[in-house]
Formats: C-alpha cells, structure tokens, sequence
C-alpha cells in the first residue's frame, strides 16, 4: 500500500518515544493523529479510504504495547466510519472521522469527570488537627483529578505521599500538580514504599491503571504490584482509578495483555557483554489485593469490570 505516511511517522514516534505519556493521553493523541491522517487523505472511494484509514490505524494501534485505551479509541473511530461508509462520499470521510474522534473524546473527559467526584468521595472530612493520608504511585491524570476534586472541594486536612517513580521520574510530574493546587506532598524513592506506609500511617493509597483484563487483573506501572502487596500487610485499601475504557476486551478470548520492554538505556547507558539490563514497564496487580476499582460507573470489585464494559460501552464489544 503505497501512501504518503511520513507525517505520521513523525506521529507515531511521539507515542513509542515517551515524548507523550499516560494511557489517557497516549489514546487521546492516537485518535487525534488518525484524525490529522483523515484529513490529509487522498483516496479514490470510499473502500479505499477505509483501506488506508484501517493500515493507519494498525500501525497506531501497534505503537505501544498495554494501551487498551488507545486501541479502543482507534477501533470506536473506525468501528463508526465503517457503520456509515455506505451512506457518505469521500468528501465526507475527514468530517466523519473528525465527529467519531470527538465523541471519544468526549468519552474519556467525561468519564475523567465521573471519576474525580466519585473518587473524591473516598477522602473524607476532618476537622480539628486529624489528617488523612493518601499514597500513590506514578503519574495518573485520574488519580490527580481525585486529589485535585478533593482540594476543591475543601477538603484540606489531607497530604499525598508519592514515588518518583524510576527510571523516567513520572512520579515529579504528580507532586508538581498537587503543588500547584497547594496540596502537601512528601516524595519518596520507589524503594521506600513499605517504609512510608508504615511511618506515616497511610490511610489509603490510589494508583491509576493503564490495562485492565477481563479476569480483573490490573497492569499499571512496574512498583504497583510492590504497593499492593504493601497495602495488604499494613491493611491499607488499596483502590485503583480507571475508565472503563481501560479494559482490553480481547482478554475475555484468551489474549494475554502484553507487558511492554522499555529502552535498557533508560536506566543505565553502560555498555559490557556480562550486562544485561531490562526494563519492564509496567507489572500486574492481582484483583485479590484492589479494595475497588473507581470507575466512571461507580466502584466494585476489579472482577466485574467487563459486565460493566459491555452495559457502558457495547459499541465496542468484541464478538
């Protein structure tokens, strides 16, 4: 198939190379690129459009791996171009696919929104000298917007505790936002998990997820899993904050959600033929130690997250 894809190339390097992160980010720029990509499309029916836009969206789908939320996005897009390609030209093709990515849009912020007030209903009101302490792990807009909807809502006798978050330091970027929104925060290396549970008291901790299978197993960023067993020791409830559209329906068939290898220099640029360097990206989290998944639907067991995926969201069932 011999299209003009430089453009987006130069797109698809910005998701493999980090430069954009957070699962909901990451899905939000895929669709926006498969969008940018529609609109620079020439083609000569509305078949071949729908060739072309299905490679594109392939190899977006394939720019990273344990991104369920893109690759919802992509298929939601095209799933409903495919819907009306019978009934549109080709001159309709780019305001087609621009109203699809929209909606998805649309989809994600306002399941953000759901999640951040019923989220913020976990942080309770103290009054007096108490305080409440919440852990976190990573940067998760979701958990962020907790947080954030939390302080708005005047709620101030808490304080975060969160990791930097090795080896990219994503975790700097979620004790600069809930700075900014004047929020305290103590920040710790990943190693001293266990020991800021115990010495501070946590009281609960929330982390985000970037892939939820159909058995209720979690994957977010390696050190989650590390947390969760922390939090069943010193019996912390241990939440994880999520829209639904996180979850990979295809592992209701037998597929295993992958577990992405990141650059080895990452971590250490060293080179010697005795070292070996990995650099897993993310780990499981075992539905057994998730208190509840915070959901745009509510929060229940991390085990129901398909009933509630298919009810919300059927357009994007796998059959």
């Amino acid at each position: 198939m011999v299209i003009n894809m430089d453009q987006l190339k130069k797109d698809i390097k910005k998701i493999i190379s980090l430069e954009i992160q957070g699962a909901t980010n990451v899905a939000l720029s895929a669709i926006e690129f498969l969008n940018n990509y529609a609109k620079r499309l020439k083609c000569s029916d509305i078949k071949d459009c729908y060739d072309k836009l299905n490679y594109a969206k392939n190899i977006l789908a394939d720019s990273r791996a344990t991104e369920p939320a893109m690759r919802n996005g992509l298929n939601f897009v095209m799933n409903k171009f495919r819907q009306c390609m019978d009934n549109i030209c080709v001159d309709d093709v780019f305001t087609n696919i621009d109203t699809f990515k929209s909606q998805y849009h649309n989809m994600l912020i306002n399941s953000r929104k759901k999640i951040a007030e019923i989220g913020a209903r976990r942080i309770p009101w103290i009054s007096g000298n108490a305080e409440f302490v919440v852990m976190t792990h990573c940067h998760s807009s979701l958990v962020t917007a907790i947080l954030l909807e939390a302080k708005r809502q005047g709620k101030d006798n808490f304080k975060v505790i969160n990791t930097e978050t090795q080896p990219k330091l994503q975790g700097r970027r979620t004790a600069q936002e809930l700075l900014n929104a004047g929020i305290e925060v103590i920040h710790v290396v990943d190693s001293a998990m266990r020991w800021a549970v115990s010495t501070y008291n946590v009281n609960m901790i929330i982390i985000g997820a970037d892939s939820i299978t159909s058995e209720g197993t979690v994957l977010n960023k390696i050190g989650s899993r590390l947390l969760a067993l922390v939090a069943h020791e010193e019996h912390v409830p241990f939440y994880v904050a999520s829209p639904l559209l996180k979850y990979n329906p295809k592992t209701s068939f037998g597929i295993l959600e992958q577990i992405e290898m990141r650059d080895p220099n990452e971590v250490w640029e060293d080179k010697h033929d005795k070292l070996t360097i990995l650099n897993p990206a993310f780990e499981t989290v075992s539905r057994r130690y998730i208190d509840g998944l915070i959901t745009e639907a509510g929060i229940f067991a991390s085990s129901h997250v398909q009933n509630y995926f298919e009810k919300f969201y059927p357009e994007l069932i796998e059959r």
